[in-house]
């Protein structure tokens, strides 16, 4: 056990900052193996993944929170409300979209007792209780919070490790370290008899991939408040049917059989709908009723005019036009459950299966333009859109989708490194023979397409593949959203910044009424700096809102500047980054 490290000794904006950087690290630390035992509600993999970028949207939201309040601190209510928040609107799957409301219920009551000036007692024995007391309502709430939001609530899930997290708190002593530490240790003995309470857990003998990662975040939780990391292992009770073995050790859960094997159902639902909606609350509860009519695994959380739609659907575009009904849909995300999955129709009717192809390229793209380009370069493609990087189920079904017996998968984003490895491990599972070129970006994706051959060895086509891409530097351009310190300085909100092998290497100015003319200059800097050091090819991507003289501009540059250097351009296309470079 670590020795114990100074914390905050009383609930306040800094306890919940920690906790929230915490839950992202153990998330990350825990995410392959959440991923693998996931199989209810669908086995798809990715539940890890999901809790993961949940709380990754939270720990964005804590961290903006605190610098929107500078030189002063938010109150702790303020810190778990964009805690809350960043969770809500970048919740994933069906743990994740539970786990925001988890942390609205806490954020609730903590706004509730901000309400009542308790951050003015002074610290001492009567606030630390004062802070137990709130903390044992905010777990309780979140508990409560968490059933209401989903609407057919299953035993032996999530929401089973939640509520006994806050029956353990209700019997601790009166100061946050105790509340905490009981919390985490109810949680972790309800998660060792989540295959007792739901059969597909038992018979794959395995622990809820959903309560697994909530158990993460109250371990965080407690060391937050105690500085100790907690034992993340508790044994499994002795020769118990479908026992999971210790919680957290991956390599002692008995591995997840077929899917027939872990789904009570032969089929289900063919897809996952999910968005953001604003409207009112009446108008969110006929939505609930229309939807719950339409498919299962139906979560809906938020309030205040804007709320976290989650179903799985065979219908996606009526689950879609309900929310037009309602409200306002967004950031609308429509997954397929691809073949192999929990909801492939199986069975006498089934189509026959086809052979699947000797080998076959998964990338993914930031852009619907550069999806058409890999596609024609028989590329199976998924869309990164703008703020929402794809789960690893995602990729997953990707794979799946290319029906190949040896898959090259690009992640073309440094950020999806570990969402990657954790689709090609479970690929590899499936007898997928995966190999993940660590692409940065698209632009180092294009090259290893370029000199990608299906007729030579598996091995040597990854390598020279690899050696392109190594050997292809990467910029692109964006701009600030709001002013903060750089690797090249200060920069302000709009001012047009030049990244270089993804840190930021310029900083041109605002733009003014002709924004062209400082994407050109700050480009061509860009470009002098990469050339600098020798080239032979330059690859332009632009985004949909830039003019074609901006390239027109750049190439001839590139030819006036640089000699014996050629320059290919490509539209990026809705969704694109500004602009793209790549330097061969």
């Amino acid at each position: 056990m670590p020795k114990e490290r100074q914390v905050p000794q009383i609930l306040d904006a800094a306890l919940v900052r920690a906790w929230c950087a915490l839950s992202l690290d153990a998330l990350g630390r825990a995410r392959e193996e959440i991923d693998a035992i996931n199989v209810y509600p669908v086995a798809d993999g990715d539940t890890g993944t999901n809790l993961y970028l949940t709380v990754e949207s939270a720990a964005q939201a804590v961290e903006a929170a605190f610098a929107g309040h500078e030189p002063e601190l938010p109150s702790a209510a303020q810190a778990a409300r964009a805690m809350a928040h960043g969770a809500l609107i970048g919740a994933r799957g069906n743990s994740g979209t539970i786990l925001a409301q988890l942390l609205r219920g806490m954020a609730e009551v903590l706004a509730a007792e901000d309400a009542r000036d308790t951050a003015d007692e002074p610290v001492g024995p009567a606030r630390a209780a004062g802070d137990a007391r709130a903390l044992r309502r905010a777990l309780r709430r979140a508990a409560e919070s968490a059933y209401e939001a989903v609407a057919h609530p299953v035993e032996g899930t999530v929401l089973t490790v939640a509520t006994a997290a806050a029956d353990g708190a209700a019997g601790a002593a009166d100061d946050c370290r105790s509340v905490v530490r009981a919390a985490y240790r109810s949680a972790r003995t309800a998660l060792e008899a989540t295959p007792r309470q739901l059969a597909v857990l038992g018979r794959a003998g395995v622990v809820d991939a959903g309560g697994r990662g909530l158990v993460a975040v109250l371990g965080a939780l407690v060391e937050a408040c105690t500085g100790e990391r907690p034992a993340p292992a508790l044994p499994g009770p002795s020769g118990a049917a479908g026992s999971p073995g210790p919680v957290g050790s991956a390599e002692q859960m008995a591995p997840v059989g077929s899917v027939e094997e872990c789904e009570d159902g032969v089929g289900g639902p063919a897809y996952e709908v999910i968005y953001l909606l604003e409207a009112t609350d009446p108008a969110v509860e006929r939505l609930r009723a229309r939807l719950d009519g339409l498919g299962d695994s139906l979560v809906v959380v938020g309030g205040d005019g804007l709320w976290n739609v989650h179903v799985h659907v065979d219908d996606a575009g009526a689950a879609v036009e309900a929310g037009v009904e309602a409200g306002r849909p967004y950031r609308i995300r429509i997954t397929h459950f691809g073949a192999g999955d929990a909801h492939t129709a199986r069975g006498a009717d089934a189509r026959p299966v086809r052979e699947p192809a000797q080998r076959a390229i998964v990338a993914v793209v930031p852009g619907e333009g550069l999806a058409g380009l890999y596609g024609e370069a028989g590329a199976t493609t998924v869309l990164a859109r703008p703020g929402e990087p794809p789960a690893s189920g995602e990729l997953v079904q990707a794979i799946r989708r290319a029906h190949a017996r040896e898959v090259v998968l690009l992640p073309n984003d440094a950020e999806l490194r570990h969402t990657a490895a954790a689709a090609a491990e479970q690929a590899r599972t499936e007898g997928v023979r995966v190999a993940l070129i660590p692409t940065r970006s698209a632009v180092q994706g294009i090259a290893a397409l370029a000199v990608h051959e299906p007729g030579r060895r598996f091995d040597e086509d990854v390598v020279s593949m690899t050696s392109a891409a190594g050997a292809t530097r990467y910029a692109e351009l964006a701009v600030a959203e709001r002013q903060s310190w750089t690797t090249a300085g200060i920069c302000q909100a709009g001012d047009v910044l030049g990244l270089i092998d993804g840190d930021v290497a310029v900083i041109g100015a605002t733009p003014g009424p002709d924004a062209t003319d400082t994407l050109v200059e700050t480009a061509v800097t860009v470009l002098d700096r990469m050339l600098a050091a020798g080239g032979e090819m330059v690859t332009l991507v632009l985004g949909d809102e830039v003019p074609d003289r901006v390239a027109d501009l750049l190439e001839r540059h590139v030819r006036d500047a640089h000699l014996a250097v050629d320059t290919v351009v490509y539209r990026g296309g809705r969704h694109a980054a500004l602009l793209l470079v790549g330097v061969e």
